[in-house]
């Protein structure tokens, strides 16, 4: 991601002071992700993550720090927040909502394998079951109206061949009804960047500030568009074959999630290729910034309008 906001050492002492964190020992912005400023944190006590949100407000954010908790207390490999001295997760920083986490052992890769996808289609199916008990509830905020909100704001600075492609695929996902699909929490965003490894063993499941209730197969194709993506752009199905089967070995596919697979493998497809579209051609200054390549899912979707590998399992 980027940092936006600038935290001096003085300031994240202060905001330190707020929590049984110990004393500051080094602390660093971090480069990757793309919607809030996020910075490593090594105390005398511990290593966290802390997060300035630049885009939700504190009602959204309690929703994503309670089901980290939920999911972590649940077994599933998330970063637990800190509560403050007051028991509250939640502070002001540079007048920014703020959250320290655990740091999670291991890292993220950057190329995937058969073996990666086959680790993280159950673990997303996992999570999927151990978020049944949650509470409490948040809308997707990057549905389909959002998605025809993203192409208004874009028309102007679009090709108009681009422009036609999206208006295609916007008025073929009109067509498909997902609300028959089984729903629940959901990540949103589980690329190779949100998820840690030790060796070959998932430490983590990180950055859910995406998570809302949906649809868990777009949850799922999520996942696949990014972990199984091959290196010319397209699905490698091996890979796929993998992932889809080791969640199906925890979570039987419905008759509807299979009718609904393709359209499902295209809207997510469409919304990350929106919103890096919207980032390139609208971006935000950050000190860190990186603005991530639209034509990805752009020559994905194009693949998967033709090519939608089977929903196996």
């Amino acid at each position: 991601m980027s940092v936006y906001t600038t935290v001096t050492e003085a300031e994240l002492r202060c905001y330190l002071l707020e929590f049984d964190a110990g004393d500051l020992v080094s602390f660093e912005g971090i480069s990757a992700g793309i919607e809030n400023t996020n910075y490593f944190v090594n105390t005398s006590c511990g290593r966290y993550v802390l997060t300035l949100f630049e885009q939700h407000g504190f009602e959204s954010l309690d929703y994503f720090l309670r089901l980290m908790a939920w999911l972590s207390e649940a077994g599933v490999p998330t970063a637990h927040p800190l509560a403050g001295k007051d028991g509250q997760y939640l502070r002001v920083l540079c007048g920014k909502p703020a959250s320290l986490v655990q740091r999670l052992r291991g890292r993220s890769v950057d190329v995937s394998d058969a073996a990666h996808c086959a680790v993280v289609g159950q673990a997303l199916a996992k999570m999927h079951h151990a978020s049944r008990g949650f509470a409490h509830h948040r809308a997707n905020d990057r549905d389909l109206d959002w998605m025809q909100s993203m192409r208004h704001k874009i028309a102007l600075l679009t090709e108009s061949s681009t422009l036609a492609m999206i208006d295609d695929e916007l008025a073929f996902q009109q067509q498909h009804d997902f609300s028959v699909l089984p729903m629940g929490v959901i990540h949103a965003d589980l690329f190779l960047d949100n998820a840690l490894f030790d060796g070959e063993a998932l430490t983590g499941i990180i950055d859910l500030y995406y998570a809302c209730h949906g649809v868990w197969l777009y949850d799922v194709a999520v996942a696949m568009n990014d972990w199984c993506r091959a290196p010319d752009l397209t699905i490698n199905t091996v890979w796929a074959r993998e992932l889809l089967l080791s969640y199906a070995s925890e979570r039987a596919w419905t008759d509807a999630e299979k009718r609904l697979w393709p359209a499902v493998a295209r809207r997510a497809a469409l919304r990350f290729f929106l919103s890096r579209l919207h980032d390139q051609l609208m971006p935000r200054a950050g000190e860190l910034t990186q603005t991530k390549d639209p034509l990805v899912f752009q020559r994905l979707l194009l693949w998967l309008r033709e090519h939608c590998p089977p929903l196996v399992g």
